[in-house]
């Protein structure tokens, strides 16, 4: 009837009877009629485990032969999985990144993919038999295994259903959808039967945790139905597709948060072309993801420039922003890792008027304040003390009435 890829996260199979609980889902697809293409993750905390060892060896590991040990977590899922199904009177076959010509560039740790060539995997389908593949991994050009980071097992699954022109693309994983929010910090968020592209994109980059941000992008630009859903229930999930015109009937999807956030302020910045190069080229050199920029009003052919980076990134960003400073003759530079993001999103935001001032005035209603602000198109941020950030949540998804479906808010 149709070709399912069907992506399980390292939750799904974190245990023996998970792993079981995963085979009887496959075999039952594959009963109704379908061909099955499954895309695991390592277990749940392996990877993290193998991560140790490799520190115990050394801090400064060759990034080659890290991705060689991380790469081993799949290996075992994918093994695992097969047996289980073939234990169920099935028929499956594991394979690897190398084994399914899954080509990426030669980043170590954060490869991209390039192409894939995926005839072995025409051929265990052919045979009636589920193929079940290692996600996360690949091979460069030279033959090297290569990882694709965090969440990348997302982005496999995606562009295998690309590759294969899949019918629908599943990602199982421990919750049953797209929430409005986070419902760990709002029990009042409510699931999404389906959002677009552009708004899980900007979900995904602002902190929500349930898609990786290259498979979305990857689901978009190759138009795969992509679906979430939960390994544990037989919810229908959030499908994330293309956009219809019904779609900007809904102001606001969400609300998405992060609370990694921290700020650097260069104070009394000359006023001149270049300085901006300046200041974010060495940031950039050293792979420094700068979020929020501000610069103030000149006064006296001077100002100050601040902006937001990750927490994990302050130390070394200050070292760097003090060395500029010093040759620029720049004052001081004031940080503080204490900063969170909150960020509305919503394809509405296109054609519906006064989103920002509704979004400000719920804030300053609970006595939170704005210290710096972003917007695009279909979003708007705010940086604000992280110890509002529940707070800002809450009330972001009270003001927008996300607890209601759209036809019900006033």
């Amino acid at each position: 009837m149709g070709l399912h890829v069907q992506k399980y996260g390292g939750t799904s199979v974190g245990s023996i009877e998970r792993i079981f609980a995963v085979a009887d889902r496959v075999l039952a697809t594959q009963r109704a009629g379908h061909d099955v293409v499954v895309v695991v993750s390592a277990m749940a905390g392996e990877t993290d485990r193998l991560l140790g060892l490799v520190k115990q060896v050394t801090d400064t590991p060759p990034a080659r032969e890290q991705d060689v040990i991380v790469s081993t977590g799949e290996q075992v899922s994918v093994g695992l999985l097969s047996m289980a199904i073939q234990a169920r009177g099935g028929k499956a076959v594991s394979l690897l990144g190398h084994q399914v010509k899954l080509y990426t560039d030669d980043a170590h740790s954060r490869a991209r993919i390039k192409h894939i060539r995926p005839e072995r995997v025409d051929e265990v389908l052919k045979k009636g038999a589920v193929a079940v593949i290692a996600g996360f991994q690949g091979i460069d050009e030279e033959g090297n295994i290569t990882t694709l980071g965090r969440g990348g097992s997302d982005t496999s699954a995606v562009a295998m259903a690309a590759a294969l022109g899949a019918d629908a693309c599943e990602i199982y994983t421990d919750v049953d959808g797209v929430y409005t929010t986070d419902p760990n910090v709002y029990a009042a968020a409510r699931k999404l039967d389906r959002i677009a592209y552009d708004e899980m994109l900007e979900l995904a980059s602002l902190g929500a945790k349930v898609l990786q941000i290259r498979s979305v992008a990857f689901a978009k630009r190759h138009k795969v139905p992509l679906w979430v859903k939960s390994s544990f229930n037989d919810d229908p999930g959030t499908l994330v597709t293309g956009e219809d015109p019904s779609m900007e009937d809904q102001v606001v999807s969400g609300v998405a948060y992060d609370r990694k956030q921290a700020k650097i302020a260069l104070r009394h910045v000359p006023d001149q072309p270049g300085i901006a190069t300046k200041i974010f080229e060495p940031l950039s050199r050293e792979g420094i993801v700068v979020d929020m920029i501000v610069q103030n009003v000149s006064l006296q052919d001077h100002t100050d420039v601040t902006f937001t980076v990750g927490r994990d990134d302050l130390r070394r960003a200050t070292e760097l922003v003090k060395e500029v400073a010093a040759g620029m003759g720049a004052g001081a530079v004031d940080t503080d890792e204490n900063m969170a993001k909150v960020s509305i999103v919503g394809l509405g935001m296109r054609t519906h008027a006064g989103v920002a001032a509704t979004m400000f005035g719920a804030l300053a209603s609970e006595g939170i304040n704005i210290q710096m602000i972003s917007t695009s198109e279909i979003k708007i941020s705010a940086v604000i003390d992280e110890k509002y950030i529940e707070l800002a949540v809450r009330t972001l998804h009270d003001a927008f009435q996300l607890h209601l479906p759209p036809t019900e808010r006033a």
